[in-house]
């Protein structure tokens, strides 16, 4: 079983959690999931001051290189900043159990790896490391089907393309069903028709639950179409803070 833990931190499946999705019940609308003051992580990323309200679709977007990934993982605590502070539900990040922050939410990286064996073994070892019971293969193939994949569930990952992976991971996260998604470029292997596609799908998914969805993106035009916030970094700094949409 440790052999197995340490598997699942190496492939980001730390964030992994036990717990079912939380209904957000925010009665204040402004109510902050994320609050950053004076962050500074080495010389990749400098937040002065930035809020980041719950239940709300918010999309960073930037040129490669600029701290989009960095700040997602200070978010998930995957890294911890310089200085300054990072606050979760009015909480100091630092404070919380990494395993039960993580719980809440889940970060999906740009290039996730698999499990070695098949699509079924994949979400099986997920709910096993969660400590949940299994699944059966209808919950599995509607997974598959909700991020686009018409695939047997005997497929062995290591045969699937990059976009391919790039679902399944996804539909990984979507069976722990987190409170907060934070993903970064769940698209980035697809083409533009299937990127609509999933990016709808998670919007969709994370606002019909109240849930929180925090997402890096390539494409501007992406984040203008779905977000309610999108922030704009640019050499580790951010830009600007844009409302989309009121919600």
């Amino acid at each position: 079983m440790a052999d197995f833990a340490a598997s699942c931190n190496k492939y980001y499946l730390c964030s992994m959690g036990s717990g079912n999705f939380k209904q957000g019940h925010y009665t204040d609308p402004e109510y902050k999931m994320f609050e950053l003051e004076n962050v500074k992580f080495r010389d990749i990323l400098t937040v002065d001051e930035l809020k980041l309200k719950a239940q709300r679709v918010t999309c960073i977007v930037g040129k490669s290189g600029g701290g989009k990934t960095t700040l997602l993982k200070l978010l998930n605590n995957l890294i911890s900043a310089d200085s300054g502070t990072i606050l979760y539900k009015g909480k100091g990040i630092e404070t919380y159990d990494p395993v039960a922050l993580r719980r809440e939410g889940m970060m999906l990286p740009q290039q996730p790896l698999m499990f070695s064996g098949s699509i079924r073994d994949n979400f099986g070892k997920t709910l096993r490391f969660a400590e949940r019971e299994a699944a059966g293969d209808a919950v599995y193939r509607d997974l598959l089907q909700q991020v686009g994949l018409k695939l047997p569930l005997e497929t062995d990952t290591m045969n699937l393309s990059g976009g391919e992976k790039q679902r399944v991971a996804l539909a990984r996260v979507l069976l722990l069903q987190p409170e907060t998604l934070l993903l970064d470029e769940p698209s980035s292997a697809l083409d533009d028709e299937t990127e609509n596609f999933i990016i709808r799908m998670v919007v969709d998914y994370a606002r019909e639950r109240g849930g929180t969805l925090i997402t890096v993106t390539h494409a501007t035009s992406v984040a203008e179409r779905f977000a309610d916030v999108m922030i704009t970094l640019f050499d580790g700094k951010i830009q600007r803070v844009e409302t989309l949409k009121d919600t």
